[in-house]
């Protein structure tokens, strides 16, 4: 086994212009900015849950989750 000892660890982003970003606070932002771009979202906090099924509410009983568990069974 080869051990290496400490090597530390660099993070660096490319954005749209290939200008390069080391500090967190701009990797952060230019991530952000990409998954926005990928998703085509505007605004994360305007997403809606859409689902098949109604939400439930929790389980008020032991009785509730005992015969919860024997269906899917």
């Amino acid at each position: 086994m080869i051990f290496k000892g400490y090597q530390p660890r660099t993070n660096i982003v490319w954005d749209e212009k290939s200008d390069l970003f080391t500090d967190s606070h701009s990797i952060l932002v230019r991530w952000r900015k990409h998954f926005f771009q990928l998703f085509n979202v505007s605004d994360v906090r305007q997403i809606e849950k859409h689902t098949a099924e109604p939400l439930v509410s929790e389980l008020s009983g032991a009785f509730e989750v005992e015969t919860t568990t024997e269906k899917l069974r």
